[in-house]
């Protein structure tokens, strides 16, 4: 697959060569792991600098309309604008089940706006594994602003924060997001929080969200960053308040420029991302090594039937991985 990739091309913004270079980099096949780690280091030092920003929110909050709303107004700015989008995965087929790009039709269109969905494949933490190297693939392409969609299942939406600059958090009026249906760790990392669907008969419910999320934030400890959460209300339906959404992004990194933050942060993400890729990359050789030495079918089918339990399995690989090692 890397030889179909033309990285010259890549670099250039050719949409074909970025989409199959994320293809190689989210391939699961263990004969594509080296290459897709070979193709992000070939580019890692032809990347263009970008602001990355993680959104979240619960299921039905309007992460879409928002997103789309906003991606038009950074792509009228003259940016180019790459919206990672992950989905929910099939439990039957493992593939994307929402599928953002049908859902953000007019942003699709736009020729400086690139979407891409991709299943999380049961990852926690609201991303996919493989997030970062797509995000490091679009910045090689020349993306100015990458968005990151995350899945939206709630507290183990924060590993978002360890891949982006800003952590976007989407609320909505009169559901329990201003106090208790936000958990106090998504508050705590969240950098804003935006109370969406501010519009028609939720714009009072919105304001009394605004404040009660804000008396709820004077409780927590002032950030080590410089930067206090803000909270802002807005309808991606209408387009209100979401410029002012963008302003605050920025607000938020000069902030975080001017302070020394931002280069420590970038910094202290670069050594977590080594270290979640050294540990995926060991994981991924032990079990190829082992489903050359080993019967791991047996041993799960084994498992599976009661035979043996699945702590004797455990000792049973951990005694081949002992072999390995001799051998």
């Amino acid at each position: 697959m890397a030889s179909s990739i033309n990285i010259e091309k890549l670099v250039q913004g050719d949409l074909l060569n970025l989409s199959r270079a994320i293809t190689l980099v989210e391939s699961t096949l263990p004969q594509h792991r080296k290459q897709a780690i070979e193709l992000v280091d070939a580019i890692y030092n032809q990347r263009k600098p970008s602001i990355r920003i993680g959104i979240t929110g619960i299921p039905g909050v309007g992460k879409s309309t928002f997103i789309e709303t906003l991606g038009k107004s950074i792509v009228a700015q003259g940016l180019k604008l790459a919206v990672l989008a992950i989905d929910p995965s099939s439990q039957k087929s493992g593939g994307s089940i929402l599928g953002d790009k049908t859902r953000m039709e007019e942003l699709s269109r736009e020729p400086n706006a690139f979407i891409r969905p991709s299943p999380s494949s049961g990852t926690l933490g609201g991303v996919a594994a493989r997030t970062r190297e797509s995000m490091l693939l679009c910045e090689a392409a020349g993306y100015d602003v990458i968005i990151i969609e995350t899945v939206g299942v709630g507290q183990s939406e924060t590993e978002v924060i360890n891949i982006t600059d800003c952590f976007l958090m989407l609320a909505m009026p009169g559901t329990g997001d201003d106090l208790q249906g936000i958990k106090r760790g998504i508050m705590e990392a969240a950098d804003i929080i935006v109370i969406n669907k501010a519009d028609g008969s939720n714009i009072n419910a919105a304001r009394k969200a605004k404040k009660q999320l804000e008396m709820a934030l004077h409780l927590f400890p002032a950030s080590h960053s410089g930067w206090n959460t803000k909270v802002l209300t807005a309808s991606g339906l209408n387009n209100d308040g979401v410029k002012e959404a963008w302003k605050t992004v920025n607000e938020m990194l000069n902030t975080l420029r001017d302070n020394g933050q931002f280069e420590v942060k970038r910094k202290d993400q670069q050594t977590r991302s080594f270290e979640k890729l050294t540990e995926l990359s060991i994981y991924e050789y032990v079990l190829q090594s082992l489903g050359n030495s080993h019967d791991m079918s047996h041993l799960k089918e084994a498992v599976s039937e009661g035979s043996i339990n699945e702590y004797h399995a455990s000792l049973q690989v951990i005694a081949s991985l002992q072999k390995l090692s001799i051998d």
